[in-house]
């Protein structure tokens, strides 16, 4: 395969978008602004009234690429939207590169953009380091092929990560409906609390619950310990011998784990036998710059070989309250809880003493046992599927390298 060398300049147009001051930023408007918490992680979205010059808007199908505090490319889907400045809309020259294909050599080329990123506050790369980066790009025809194989792949994740939401979403109405709104079935089958069944007023609680059911808290039904500290003197690669891959705050995003071009490594000396993850535990952002994403959490759907770092926490619940606390812990009840503790400035941090404070309705031991039986079929699947993600990402991401650098061909 033939590969012609260009400036990334001359093969596509970088545009930043609008930079914000908070008082700008609205709690509802005309448009969203699109941040980078929101294309990574962040659900809290900004408005603005404010009718700017064309280009500081991404429509759909717009190539965007995040260029501080997390890196990477992402393709805009949804309505015409501001975009905020640490982004960029990129407007690829058609005459010499398919988006698509951009898309995925911006995605593989990351880590070495980040070679050349500056600032001691927040790392950011410059667009002049960007546009002056050379690349070397084979035929558009050999573009197009490479974005298909590559999109295919995508497209299998994609729908494969669609199908756990919705097992994920199941769960939780599940969860809602019998713990929150307490409609359980009673012993005719019937909602519980709708059907007339007996409640009575907790004063810790501050509200009624069903007879026989009990307070608890977290703490009452995990064991927790916090991640591994390390330095950027431990950092190592990720072709290093022995070596075990750091979850943090960036990998944890919609109550699922993910995995983006900001991996850290460090050697397993490093890590405690209790620091290692296994099937249904779950780890927690403890410290945050942003309310937002403290207290977000994941759980292993399986047995993972990775850890986390020292800003998170791992909380292994108690056989019997691995389904009921893993939904707790993305209830509104839990995340209404977390925004008000964590309502000062500066760093949000959470201690073991917070959860002694996240107050819940535990049920009795017949309730608790029939909603295990009906949620864990959907854990199960759930897991299932990941894998198959992961298998599937392990896969791209092993032929991104090679197709890109010209190391496999593909036929017509």
């Amino acid at each position: 395969m033939e590969l012609t060398k260009y400036k990334l300049g001359d093969v596509c147009t970088f545009i930043n978008g609008r930079a914000y001051s908070q008082p700008e930023l609205l709690d509802s408007g005309k448009y969203k602004v699109l941040r980078v918490g929101n294309i990574f992680d962040g659900n809290h979205w900004y408005y603005s009234d404010m009718e700017l010059e064309e280009d500081k808007y991404c429509n759909e199908g717009d190539l965007l690429y995040s260029w501080a505090c997390t890196f990477g490319p992402y393709i805009w889907h949804g309505p015409k939207t501001i975009y905020h400045y640490h982004i960029w809309k990129v407007k690829p020259n058609d005459s010499l590169v398919d988006k698509s294909f951009l898309y995925y050599f911006l995605n593989h080329q990351t880590k070495g953009f980040m070679g050349s990123t500056h600032g001691s506050t927040m790392i950011h790369i410059t667009k002049e380091n960007m546009e002056n980066f050379e690349v070397l790009l084979p035929s558009l025809k050999d573009q197009k092929k490479i974005a298909s194989v590559l999109s295919a792949l995508d497209d299998k994740i994609a729908l494969n990560k669609k199908m756990n939401q919705k097992l994920e979403a199941m769960a939780k109405r599940l969860y809602d409906y019998w713990f929150v709104q307490y409609d359980f079935p009673d012993k005719n089958g019937h909602p519980y609390k709708t059907t007339g069944g007996p409640m009575t007023y907790n004063p810790t609680l501050k509200r009624e619950i069903p007879p026989g059911w009990e307070v608890k808290n977290v703490n009452d039904v995990t064991t927790s310990v916090r991640g591994v500290s390390y330095s950027s003197d431990d950092e190592k690669s990720k072709t290093d011998p022995n070596v075990v891959q750091i979850l943090r705050g960036n990998n944890i995003s919609g109550s699922r784990f993910v995995f983006d071009s900001n991996d850290v490594f460090v050697s397993s000396d490093l890590v405690a036998e209790e620091q290692k993850i296994s099937k249904f535990d779950i780890v927690m952002a403890m410290s945050s710059g942003s309310k937002e994403h403290v207290g977000k959490s994941a759980v292993a759907l399986y047995d993972m070989p990775h850890s986390f770092g020292a800003f998170c926490s791992k909380f292994t619940p108690n056989e019997e309250a691995r389904y009921f606390i893993d939904c707790y812990l993305h209830s509104e009840i839990f995340i209404k809880y977390i925004r008000q503790t964590c309502s000062g400035t500066g760093i949000n941090n959470l201690t073991n003493g917070h959860f002694d404070k996240s107050l819940f309705a535990w049920p009795t031991e017949d309730i608790l046992k029939s909603f295990n039986e009906k949620v864990s079929a959907i854990y199960e699947q759930r897991g299932v599927i990941e894998r198959e993600v992961t298998r599937l990402t392990a896969l791209r991401d092993k032929l991104l390298p090679l197709l890109m650098n010209g190391q496999v061909s593909l036929r017509d």
